[in-house]
């Protein structure tokens, strides 16, 4: 729980009470249930600006409430995410393997909100679309740098997710081979059924810093670990090596992406 949230929720509160007005008026006039305001009064969910603004509003606070937003804007992306997003931001080179999503720098705006609107726990609209903005602008950051190299693989699950339902997933798909036109984009899928053992375990992310060095990074459902040890860098490299080998090359690849978006 956000210290900020906190006393952002008990400022409304303070001033609701001295307005004489009910929770559950509040909620109304905001177009939100009750409980979803208590939770936002006692700091366990972070105060949306709608709220501030329409708080501040209702109970005459002259823009003291509205401009507690300003400390309270949620991240981009969580906690456990930041120091890959550093990582990622500096690197001269990406090899990326995602086994059942498509990889963030890949996706389309509609894919990432399906996503991200169905994490646990569900994110609010304003916080949705903060971590937009900020993927759309890495992947922007991806097109322009062209003197780095991008490589991607995919497990072929990740194609056939229909995530966001056919129209979604299709869009995805083209949007996956447009990328992988750029000269220093590559995109290849590994088939289902190859290393199995392997190609589950989970994606896998090696970056080369600015000092030429390599760090790994292993993402899970609740934990992410960034590894620059030499012993555990190797032993993820060698990893990703035999995905690579058997994944697809970049023509069949793009075939493959082809004949899934096809079949939706």
């Amino acid at each position: 729980m956000s210290e900020a949230w906190r006393y952002g929720g008990n400022q409304i509160k303070l001033w609701r009470t001295e307005a004489g007005k009910s929770r559950e008026e509040l909620a109304e006039e905001a177009g939100y249930a009750a409980e979803y305001v208590k939770s936002m009064e006692q700091g366990r969910r972070r105060p949306t600006l709608h709220l501030l603004r329409v708080a501040d509003s209702m109970f005459g606070a002259s823009g003291k409430l509205a401009a507690a937003a300003d400390y309270m804007k949620p991240e981009p992306f969580p906690k456990r995410s930041e120091e890959y997003m550093e990582a990622e931001a500096d690197a001269f080179g990406i090899n990326w393997y995602e086994p059942l999503f498509i990889p963030g720098l890949l996706q389309t705006e509609p894919y990432m909100r399906v996503l991200m609107q169905e994490s646990y726990p569900p994110p609010d609209e304003e916080t949705v679309e903060e971590r937009v903005r900020a993927r759309l602008a890495r992947q922007a950051t991806m097109v322009r740098r062209t003197g780095n190299m991008y490589s991607f693989i995919v497990y072929e699950a990740a194609l056939r997710t229909k995530t966001g339902g056919p129209d979604v997933m299709r869009q995805q798909l083209h949007h996956m081979l447009e990328l992988s036109t750029l000269r220093h984009v590559g995109v290849q899928v590994l088939p289902m059924g190859r290393i199995s053992g392997v190609a589950l375990s989970g994606p896998l992310i090696l970056l080369e810093t600015p000092e030429h060095q390599l760090w790994a990074w292993c993402d899970g459902q609740e934990t992410s670990a960034a590894y620059s040890d030499p012993d555990k860098v190797s032993a993820i490299a060698q990893a990703h090596g035999m995905i690579r080998l058997n994944a697809l090359g970049a023509a069949e690849s793009a075939g493959s992406i082809k004949q899934v978006a096809e079949e939706l």
